[in-house]
C-alpha cells in the first residue's frame, strides 16, 4: 500500500439474507426469489481476528463485486468489507430499482443487527453510485410508494436505515441517464435496427458528419438520443396498459433494445475532455459493443425499462437523488481516465449534493478498474481511510 502497510490475511465468508416477498409474478431467475422469499447472497471480506466496528458495504444493482480490485484492496488494508448482491445478480432483465433499494436496506440492517457493526459506510462504485444516492435519499426522507409502472413498492414503510457515510467512486450519473447518452439515435425502427437515419449514424463510414463535430450537430445528436428513449418509454406504457386491460396470464413482456453504445464523445475527445483512451470504452470498441449481444438495456422488460432505463421516469437518477441527500457525509472520488464514466458526470453529482459535508478528490490517470495501476489504487484506498478517520467513521 502507499503508506507502507502490509497486506492483511483476510478470508471470505459467504452470507445469505432471506426475507418474505410475494411478487405478483416471477421476476427473478433461479432461487433468488423462491417460495415467497427473496434470497440474497453476499461475501464478507475480513481478517478472522478483526474487531472492527465499521464495515464498508458495496452493492451494484446487478453485478457482484467481491472479485473487483476496489473491495479486495480495502480488505488488504485491513478493513471489513461486505460485498452484497441484490436479488438480480448478473441479470438485470427484470430489475426494479425500488426493490434493489429494499435489498440494500436488508443488507445494512443485517450488518448492524446480525454482524454487530456500529458504523456502515456505503460505497457506490460504478453503477452502485447512483444506487447509493437513491438508497440514502430514501433512507433520509422516504417518499416513494410505487414504481414508475404504478406497482406498489412502498419505500416509506420499508424501514430503510441511513448509512453513516457514502463514498461515490468511479460512478456515473445513473443507468437511465448514462444509457441515454449512449443510445444510438440513428435507429428509427425498434424492430429493424438496420433502418437508420444516415445523418445520425456516426459509426457509418459515409456519415456526412465526421469529427470534430460542431456544436449544432452535437446538440441535435443529444436531442435525438433523448427522443428515442422517450419513444421507447411511450411504447412501454402503451403496452402495459393494453396488457392490464385484457384478461390474460401475460402480465409482463420482454423486448430487445438495439444499439446502445453510441456516443460522439468517443469519436471526438474534444467534446468531453479527459484522460481516457480515445475511441474506447470499458467494454471495448464502441462500434462492436453497439451491435453486440451484451450492452446496457439490451434485453429488458416493460416494468424494468421504466424503473431502470427511462430518462424521464426512473426514480434512481443521480443528481435528483444527490439533491435529497442532506445530512450524510459524502466522499466523491473521480478517476480522470475512467472509460465508463464521462468527465461531466462527477461534477454534476458534486454540484447537486445537498449535504454540506462533501469532499471531492480527482485521481489523475486512474481508470475504471485500476487495472495495472497499483499506485493509483493505493492512493484511492488511502483517501478512503483518511476520510473515514477524519469523519469519525473508522477507528485510528
Amino acid at each position: 500500500m502507499a503508506d507502507g502497510r502490509t497486506r492483511t490475511n483476510w478470508t471470505r465468508t459467504p452470507l445469505i439474507v432471506s426475507f418474505a416477498d410475494n411478487p405478483r409474478f416471477n421476476e427473478t431467475y433461479g432461487f433468488a426469489g423462491n417460495s415467497g422469499h427473496v434470497n440474497l447472497e453476499g461475501q464478507l471480506l475480513r481478517d478472522p481476528a478483526s474487531t472492527a466496528r465499521t464495515v464498508y458495504v458495496f452493492m451494484h444493482p446487478t453485478s457482484v463485486l467481491h472479485l473487483l480490485p476496489m473491495p479486495t484492496a480495502l480488505a488488504d488494508a485491513g478493513l471489513d468489507v461486505l460485498c452484497a448482491a441484490s436479488r438480480y445478480p448478473r441479470n438485470d432483465t427484470a430489475l426494479i430499482f425500488e426493490k434493489v433499494a429494499i435489498d440494500l436496506g436488508k443488507w445494512i440492517a443485517h450488518a448492524r443487527d446480525d454482524l454487530g457493526y456500529e458504523k456502515v459506510i456505503l460505497v457506490g462504485w460504478s453503477g452502485g453510485g447512483s444506487l447509493s444516492l437513491f438508497y440514502q435519499a430514501q433512507a433520509e426522507n422516504p417518499d416513494i410508494t410505487h414504481t414508475p409502472a404504478g406497482d406498489p413498492v412502498d419505500l416509506t414503510a420499508a424501514g430503510l436505515r441511513p448509512a453513516d457515510g457514502v463514498i461515490f467512486i468511479a460512478a456515473h450519473l445513473s443507468r437511465a441517464e448514462t444509457m441515454t447518452e449512449w443510445l444510438d439515435p440513428s435507429v428509427i425502427d425498434e424492430l429493424d435496427p438496420d433502418r437508420r437515419d444516415p445523418e445520425l449514424d456516426i459509426y457509418a463510414p459515409d456519415c456526412p458528419h465526421q469529427p470534430p463535430y460542431d456544436a449544432a450537430f452535437v446538440a441535435r445528436f443529444r436531442a435525438a438520443q433523448v427522443a428515442r428513449n422517450r419513444r421507447i418509454t411511450a411504447w412501454v406504457q402503451e403496452t402495459l396498459e393494453r396488457l392490464r386491460a385484457i384478461d390474460s396470464p401475460e402480465q409482463e413482456r420482454a423486448f430487445v433494445v438495439h444499439r446502445t453504445m453510441c456516443d460522439v464523445r468517443w469519436l471526438d475527445p474534444a467534446i468531453d475532455p479527459s484522460d481516457r483512451r480515445p475511441g474506447w470504452t470499458y467494454m471495448g470498441d464502441p462500434r462492436a459493443v453497439n451491435v453486440g449481444p451484451v450492452g446496457l438495456a439490451r434485453y429488458t422488460t416493460l416494468r424494468s425499462w421504466l424503473s431502470q432505463w427511462s430518462y424521464d421516469l426512473s426514480n434512481a437518477k443521480g443528481p435528483m437523488n444527490a439533491a435529497k441527500v442532506r445530512r450524510t457525509p459524502v466522499l466523491q472520488i473521480e478517476n480522470t481516465a475512467d472509460e465508463a464514466v464521462p468527465s461531466t458526470h462527477n461534477p454534476a453529482i458534486r454540484d447537486a449534493l445537498a449535504t454540506p459535508d462533501k469532499e471531492y478528490v480527482s485521481l489523475k490517470g486512474a481508470t475504471h478498474y485500476y487495472l495495472g495501476q497499483p499506485e493509483l489504487l493505493a492512493r484511492c484506498i488511502d483517501t478512503v481511510i483518511d476520510w473515514s478517520r477524519r469523519k469519525g467513521l473508522l477507528e485510528a
